[in-house]
């Protein structure tokens, strides 16, 4: 992708985007990616018109997940980027133009230039949600968010053990720094093994909502590695309603938030 000319205002970025949704952790391994993926589908499976960033640039998984590997985007006439589509969302990632065999290295203002060009040159549209699945930890991909788009606020996936509330607070902290309002708490992987109820504890905690919680099930993996995750796949089954009603409580929460006068973000019935 070519450099952007000029300056881009902060505001004028993503036009037609009513809601930016960022979905962070505080250390790999929570299943971020299969929240940010289900809970994108979920509210498109409801009826909001949505859009998927994958901004982990180190480790991009949203293209073996929407089943789009080895698929390339392509340009409009005027130059910007067509997002590819997978089952009624738009997506766009660093999976999509870098070899999937190579390893990127790169260090902070390239990341910053390649999230500027996902955010700027992209034809994202009208969407009532664009949902973008941070990497794992508070780094370079974390600010350089902040600095260029308005965000509505950011998700936070936890599983319920204490050793993952420890990561998460300081994904929380960061948040905190860069201005990034706290939506909420998704608590992923419950099960026997993991426990329950530690992703409600840390909601409290920081006066946020609890958004939901999904259970440990193989068929979340399953879904996710053949390309059509599970609220597709199966959307009626008891973890596809979790991610469903996690995407209605988020719908909600931004529905009574927004007091800023603007165009009420689309509400989700339960």
């Amino acid at each position: 992708m070519a450099a952007v000319v000029g300056v881009v205002d902060k505001a004028e970025r993503l036009p037609g985007v009513k809601n930016v949704i960022a979905v962070g952790s505080g250390k790999g391994g929570v299943g971020k990616s299969t929240v940010a993926v289900n809970m994108a589908l979920a509210l498109s499976h409801e009826g909001a018109k949505v859009g998927l960033l994958d901004a982990d640039i180190y480790g991009p998984s949203i293209p073996i997940m929407l089943g789009l590997q080895g698929q390339k985007p392509k340009f409009s006439q005027d130059g910007k980027v067509i997002p590819l589509e997978a089952h009624g969302i738009k997506t766009m990632s660093i999976g999509f133009i870098a070899d999937e065999t190579q390893a990127v290295i790169w260090r902070g203002p390239m990341i910053h230039k390649i999230l500027d060009e996902f955010l700027s040159r992209v034809e994202w549209g009208a969407l009532d949600y664009l949902v973008v699945d941070l990497p794992p930890g508070t780094g370079d991909a974390q600010l350089s968010l902040s600095q260029l788009i308005p965000l509505t606020g950011a998700v936070v996936v936890t599983t319920p053990q204490e050793v993952a509330l420890a990561d998460v607070k300081r994904a929380v902290e960061m948040f905190k720094k860069v201005q990034i309002p706290l939506i909420g708490v998704v608590e992923n992987m419950r099960s026997e093994i993991f426990g329950s109820g530690g992703g409600e504890k840390a909601a409290s905690q920081w006066q946020v909502a609890f958004l939901g919680g999904v259970s440990l099930e193989a068929n979340i993996r399953k879904s996710g590695d053949s390309g059509i995750p599970i609220v597709v796949s199966d959307p009626r089954s008891n973890v596809s309603q979790m991610f469903i009603q996690a995407a209605r409580n988020l719908s909600g929460v931004l529905s009574q938030q927004n007091t800023s006068g603007s165009e009420q973000p689309k509400i989700l019935k339960a």
